[in-house]
């Protein structure tokens, strides 16, 4: 028994969190510790807080037990899920301070590492990927895989991304035997579009414009295009991949901007050559070499400026 499984082992409560604005790795990893607790240690109290998600997400068991707003409650362990840094917690991060003990599980190359008992697996492709490897395989049930599959899916965008790997590929044919609905999960969570979000999808798509020789796209709304489609960041999930793909390019940069903030959340996205984890770094974010995010306060020329001369000094 590995020192996560033991934790569980020894805790009678327990909560699980994720962080802001949760995608389908955070969504996934955190209903797959769920259902793996629920299924092999039964009488524990697990508790899973996140900020609202996608609809796509709310097949996967337990899902309608996500809870979003705080409660009073001390647990004895906390689990951090898919999150660099503890400020992606938001005002979540309190039970982590609160428990008795902590666990932090990660695959995010710029985590500087938290948690009373850390496992930071950035070889591998996502955090359902890490948490996997720390599973006993033959007591993964098929909703835990379902949920593990979500995850892997999302973060490599359906197993195209350069953090694929072998070990991903073999864990997601794993997952499928035991029950993961493949077909499923790719097409009603990753490729099925609402209308709203087509339509968002086209105006981002109509406001990109190249840079640096056509080696840099940069797309950009602002809060007046989300209030005119009433629209939230949810309605423009897989934006920046969309534009990376554009011919020519190496860098992407998609932006918009939170309601009455000033704040713009820039996610980056390259192919071969750039590091877009140091870029994010230097503004106060992180992730992965190939994919990294952001929130940068001030105007909107000058922040995409500053991304801009960031990327070109790489591509010297």
């Amino acid at each position: 028994m590995n020192d996560f499984l033991r934790e569980i082992e020894q805790a009678e409560s327990i909560v699980i969190l994720g962080h802001i604005r949760p995608d389908g790795d955070c969504v996934g990893s955190c209903l797959g510790v769920y259902n793996y607790v629920l299924d092999n240690y039964p009488g524990k109290s697990v508790d899973i807080y996140l900020d609202t998600f996608k609809p796509e997400f709310m097949f996967l068991r337990g899902a309608d037990k996500i809870l979003h707003e705080k409660q009073d409650k001390i647990y004895d362990l906390c689990i951090s899920l898919d999150s660099g840094d503890l400020d992606r917690h938001a005002e979540n991060v309190s039970y982590f301070y609160s428990a008795k003990r902590t666990v932090s599980v990660d695959h995010h190359v710029s985590n500087p590492g938290f948690g009373d008992v850390q496992f930071l697996k950035t070889e591998c492709s996502a955090t359902a990927e890490a948490l996997f490897t720390l599973f006993e395989v033959d007591k993964i049930g098929q909703e835990c895989a379902e949920a593990l599959y979500v995850g892997i899916v999302h973060d490599t965008g359906v197993f195209k991304f350069s953090n694929t790997t072998r070990q991903t590929m073999e864990i997601a044919g794993i997952l499928i035997e035991k029950g993961a609905r493949s077909q499923h999960v790719i097409d009603g969570t990753f490729y099925k579009k609402t209308f709203k979000q087509n339509k968002m999808l086209a105006k981002a798509l109509d406001a990109t414009y190249l840079e640096l020789d056509g080696r840099m796209i940069i797309s950009c709304l602002t809060k007046d295009v989300f209030e005119a489609y009433d629209a939230t960041n949810l309605d423009t999930d897989g934006v920046v991949d969309a534009i990376r793909i554009t011919d020519g390019v190496e860098c992407a940069l998609w932006m918009y901007e939170y309601p009455n903030t000033g704040t713009f959340k820039c996610s980056l996205r390259s192919n071969e050559l750039v590091n877009v984890n140091e870029i994010a770094g230097k503004l106060g974010g992180g992730g992965h070499v190939r994919a990294a995010g952001c929130e940068v306060t001030g105007e909107k020329n000058e922040i995409i400026e500053k991304i801009k001369m960031m990327v070109a000094e790489q591509l010297v």
